[in-house]
């Protein structure tokens, strides 16, 4: 699917506040509400809209420690590794790379307990260096990076 910039501003505003009636949002691109609907709906149909979030306090839930694990694989075996990660809920991010380790996740818990854990499983699949995060500097929306 090729965008165009109007697909493009609607993102924006979208990654912005997700709530907005397609009406206010069509007054900002110069509109009408109806094909502003219309585009979202394409764009969802097309897969470019995923789904829709909320960004939420991390820390006024509780998790308050923030890990970066790149894992060493055993084996070649990778599906059962992918499907722990799929139904452990404290990993919220899994990436396969080239370079240093097989993957890299990404942490969050309430405690270092709960951290030793996660960790504690992971042994069943290879080694892994830790990272724990002291300060988050940027979160940035991928819009910014078109």
């Amino acid at each position: 699917m090729e965008l165009d910039n109007i697909d493009f501003q609607i993102l924006q505003i979208l990654s912005e506040n997700s709530r907005m009636q397609w009406k206010d949002l069509g007054k900002q691109i110069h509109m009408t509400g109806q094909a502003v609907g219309n585009r979202i709906k394409r764009l969802e149909d097309n897969g470019v809209i995923k789904a829709y979030s909320v960004i939420v306090d991390e820390m006024k839930l509780g998790l308050s420690y923030t890990a970066f694990v790149i894992i060493y694989m055993k084996t070649t075996d990778h599906h059962s590794f992918t499907y722990f990660t799929n139904n452990q809920k404290e990993i919220v991010e899994v990436h396969r790379v080239s370079g240093e380790g097989c993957y890299h996740l990404k942490v969050k818990v309430r405690s270092q307990e709960q951290l030793n854990l996660i960790l504690n499983k992971i042994l069943d699949f290879g080694n892994y260096t830790l990272y724990l995060s002291i300060k988050e500097i940027k979160q940035h929306n991928p819009l910014n990076a078109t």
